[in-house]
């Protein structure tokens, strides 16, 4: 018999965890994106939740199959906040060799479909814009939404001001109230800086503005390719 060591073949899994909805077309958008990753990815790609849906993130790890035996949780949310910051730090702790990605934000790739999304609702250039975040208790949330807008404004040329729908300020309502005022002349245009439709969406298009965006994954329409190459950005760079 020959000597020597063999080493067993690392297995990496990525677990794709998204807020979780009851909204049919926002679970449907989720579900799309996932089963995109699941395409172009070359490792097993699972789906899990750390609100409203089932599987929970901590649930999903307790049960990958033995021969996972590097999960990587991407969080498919796009900026921190404490569903990062505690929901998945606790759920890792439950799997030895479990990483946790960094959210989807901020990122350029964003700020790309942020601006298609508009485009398609019937922005014109020139106008101004509000970003429209879903708003966090942490100021590094806060401050990730903020870059995002920086981002966009440097796309479209115009100001671009963040506000929040819930948590932080600006409140969406104020800033929507502070453009009508400052530009009685111009319509008042907010982009939805969300991943799918639901019911923070729906709040957004009831701010009062005069043209409000999709989300990023807009209701039964084709996944942007800059979003499924982002997760696996992150899945790739939490590996090394």
């Amino acid at each position: 018999m020959s000597g020597g060591s063999t080493t067993e073949p690392r297995t990496e899994s990525l677990v794709a965890v998204s807020h979780g909805t009851s909204d049919p077309a926002g679970q449907r958008a989720i579900n799309s994106l996932v089963e995109e990753i699941r395409r172009a990815a070359s490792v097993a790609v699972h789906q899990s939740f750390v609100d409203v849906q089932e599987p929970r993130a901590s649930t999903l790890l307790l049960g990958l199959p033995d021969e996972e035996q590097h999960a990587v949780l991407v969080p498919l949310l796009l900026s921190r906040g404490v569903h990062v910051d505690q929901d998945l730090t606790e759920a890792a702790a439950l799997r030895p060799n479990t990483r946790i990605a960094p959210a989807l934000g901020p990122h350029p790739s964003l700020a790309l479909v942020i601006e298609h999304r508009l485009v398609q609702a019937g922005w014109r250039r020139g106008e101004p814009v509000i970003l429209a975040g879903a708003g966090t208790r942490l100021a590094q949330g806060v401050h990730d939404c903020q870059q995002v807008a920086n981002l966009l404004a440097g796309l479209l040329g115009v100001q671009v001001t963040a506000a929040f729908v819930a948590a932080a300020t600006p409140s969406l309502g104020e800033a929507v109230a502070a453009a009508r005022a400052a530009s009685p002349q111009h319509r008042v245009v907010v982009a939805s800086y969300l991943l799918a439709p639901g019911y923070f969406q729906s709040l957004i298009e009831r701010c009062g503005a005069d043209l409000v965006s999709d989300p990023l994954l807009a209701p039964d329409a084709e996944v942007p390719a800059e979003l499924v190459n982002l997760v696996l950005h992150r899945f790739l760079a939490a590996l090394s």
